[in-house]
């Protein structure tokens, strides 16, 4: 895998078709692939209208206007997006949040920019840290990687320990932060994140994953983004927006940083999802803030 402390190659189109054919014969594991998982356990599938704790699904779905978006542009359906869906879409968020266009990418949900950080970021003599327990989605993309991983169990708080994570290896290459934590709810102060930002290894990103941030009072570091320091954060519309099923997500990073993940290619993003997620970010009132 490519070291961290290299330039980011210049890929020709042989090159980016095979990067790109590597990347689509490793599985993308999501809550979704794991729950499917769990339910050959349990004797079978349960009903559509059954809440999927273990998916952490949100059961409302996607909101009206996201709704109506879509089925204003089903007779569009046959047709790939040209771009401006989704650079409308970048651009809406990009101003909400005080950053660049090019600081933001769109994935169809955020699994698939969780595992291409990964593989860009760690390898054999880069490891990855995460916390114990934490979101397992990134420990299977080390494992393709071949990197090392490094478990660093939660403090007295169930919070991020991030100063053990911190010194958990001098060579890591991504330290992996689910804030709020995926399984135990838990949040890591802002404060913390800001301190592992300062003090991580040379060379090392934190990758930042706030699929759940809208639940929580506690301030995203979107702001880190925008000062350019050496983070990738995770975004998802599948949570609070209710989008699980139409997958929409974001990789917000330096334009350098996020040059990695574009080496393993990208999907044609649906238009109903570019569609849902524009109508759900031009509501104002669809998610309260906590603060």
């Amino acid at each position: 895998m490519t070291d961290n402390n290299s330039e980011t190659p210049t890929l020709g189109r042989r090159s980016f078709l095979m990067t790109a054919a590597f990347a689509a014969a490793l599985p993308i594991v999501s809550e979704a692939t794991m729950a499917q998982a769990r339910l050959s356990n349990t004797g079978g599938v349960p009903p559509m209208d059954a809440v999927l704790i273990n998916a952490n699904e949100n059961p409302l779905g996607p909101s009206k206007a996201a709704c109506d978006a879509i089925s204003a542009c089903l007779p569009m359906g046959g047709r790939y997006d040209r771009f401006d869906a989704q650079d409308k879409l970048i651009n809406t968020f990009a101003s909400q949040h005080g950053l660049k266009p090019e600081n933001i990418i769109v994935y169809a949900g955020s699994s698939e920019p969780l595992h291409y950080t990964v593989l860009a970021y760690t390898g054999p003599t880069k490891s990855l840290v995460i916390a114990d327990p934490s979101y397992e989605s990134a420990m299977l993309a080390a494992t393709y990687a071949g990197a090392k991983i490094h478990k660093v169990h939660l403090n007295g708080d169930y919070a991020h320990d991030v100063k053990a994570m911190v010194a958990a290896d001098p060579n890591a290459g991504v330290i992996y932060i689910c804030n709020p934590n995926n399984p135990s709810g838990t949040i890591t102060p802002r404060a913390d994140i800001l301190w592992a930002l300062e003090n991580k290894p040379a060379g090392s990103i934190l990758m930042v994953d706030e699929a759940y941030t809208h639940l929580s009072s506690e301030q995203d570091v979107l702001d880190q983004v925008a000062a350019g320091k050496d983070l990738i954060v995770l975004r998802t519309f599948s949570k609070v927006y209710g989008m699980a099923g139409i997958r929409c997500g974001l990789a917000i990073g330096r334009p350098d940083l996020l040059a990695k993940l574009s080496n393993y290619g990208q999907n044609p993003l649906p238009i109903t999802a570019l569609a849902a997620a524009q109508a759900s970010l031009d509501d104002p009132d669809l998610v309260q803030s906590l603060g």
